[in-house]
């Protein structure tokens, strides 16, 4: 007897995909659907196809390639964002333009400039766990997940302290709400007009961060507009908090809710195995990572994609979630195993568009996870864990609130 096709997108599906994207690779591994908007878009979820798919040039990023009015009303793409006047970003162009911005921002995410921003980053959990390890109970998003990257991100952005606040409050809109009336499209408008003026305040003092950088290379003839650089400015902080956000909290309930795997953890962070606790940054990664599907991308021209047809303007989503537990390619892949070394997941992408800020966010991630273990040594989920509610939400993947409890430090 025929499998029955799982449901997609409602409540079970939102707190477990991984049974449905399980049915697809067996099964349908293109599959042509109707998304919640009412979009109908390709899911691509088998990993050879979806690593093919990350990087066939056919497949644009430009929402031009697609019926305009779909993207106009918010349905494709970041809510706002049009209306915002900060659609040129890097998720949204092709080469050449794609090529020229990102050499422009990559300047600012090498690996020897991250590896400078360490201390900061590490300043900044500490001081995050000072807000609550006396009490002995804490919300891991609100409290510590989700400010650490905001304020790591607005620093490297060059944000003045004192506006800090505002991006946070602004970046807490696009988390937990959502839609073309709530709060993420009003977020961006207060976004792009507060980095529009920041923008003409920095031309007088320029500094080391990164707007300034933007700032000098339009000045030396790189042709970067600031509605490029605005747009360029808001996607390096849209992408680079909510991602590092669910990182850091879908790891931290995936570790919780193995008993055996957090030990190996723990031992490693104590030892100082700095080689252990990057390896399992790189497994939570793929086990429950923060992206469950790449965003948009459009036919360019009619291709065969995993067997299917797609036709010119058809959207197609690569379902990263499913392609990182294809047993083709994962050895026991529903199994969380912090050791894994043969682990090329797809959780930053593939090809030109591999996240940009990975060295970041893997920063963000090794220094959550050993200032988590080391200042709350027995850390624990409160309650059974029964009442986690998940955001809602296309793209990415991450809790509402993740509430522990621990030993208040003295």
């Amino acid at each position: 007897m025929a499998e029955e096709p799982p449901e997609l997108f409602g409540p079970a599906f939102t707190a477990d995909p991984y049974p449905a994207y399980a049915w697809l690779r067996r099964n349908e591994p293109v599959r042509w659907t109707v998304l919640p908007s009412g979009v109908p878009a390709w899911l691509v979820t088998r990993y050879a196809d979806a690593r093919r798919a990350l990087a066939d040039p056919r497949l644009s990023k430009d929402p031009q390639r697609h019926r305009a009015a779909e993207h106009a009303s918010g349905r494709v793409g970041i809510p706002g964002e049009r209306r915002a006047n900060v659609t040129p970003h890097l998720l949204n162009i092709d080469p050449p333009d794609h090529t020229r911005l990102r050499r422009l921002v990559s300047q600012a995410f090498t690996p020897r400039r991250v590896a400078a921003f360490e201390p900061r980053v590490r300043e900044l959990a500490d001081r995050l766990v000072d807000g609550f390890a006396a009490r002995g109970s804490a919300d891991l998003i609100d409290e510590f997940a989700f400010p650490l990257p905001i304020y790591a991100i607005c620093d490297m952005l060059g944000v003045p302290a004192e506006d800090q606040e505002d991006f946070r409050r602004w970046a807490g809109m696009m988390l937990h709400t959502s839609g073309r009336r709530g709060g993420v499209a009003r977020a961006v408008k207060h976004m792009r007009a507060y980095l529009g003026e920041l923008i003409h305040r920095k031309r007088d003092a320029l500094g080391d961060d990164l707007i300034s950088g933007l700032i000098r290379a339009s000045d030396h003839g790189e042709h970067l507009s600031e509605e490029e650089a605005a747009a360029m400015a808001f996607i390096l902080l849209f992408a680079g908090f909510e991602t590092t956000v669910n990182l850091i909290g879908n790891g931290m309930l995936s570790l919780l809710r193995d008993p055996g795997q957090l030990a190996r953890l723990r031992a490693a962070v104590a030892a100082g195995d700095e080689e252990f606790v990057a390896l399992a940054a790189e497994e939570l990664l793929r086990f429950d990572g923060p992206v469950e599907l790449a965003t948009w991308r459009f036919a360019a021209e009619p291709l065969t994609l995993g067997g299917r047809r797609v036709a010119a303007g058809d959207p197609v989503l690569v379902v990263l979630a499913a392609a990182d537990r294809d047993p083709e390619r994962f050895a026991a892949p529903d199994a969380l195993d912090l050791g894994r070394t043969d682990n090329q997941h797809l959780g930053y992408g593939h090809g030109i568009h591999y996240c940009l800020g990975a060295p970041l966010a893997r920063l963000e991630a090794r220094t959550a996870l050993r200032t988590l273990l080391v200042r709350l040594p027995d850390l624990r989920l409160a309650g059974d864990g029964s009442q986690l509610r998940w955001r809602g939400g296309l793209i990415m993947r991450g809790l509402r609130a993740l509430p522990v409890e621990f030993s208040p430090e003295r």
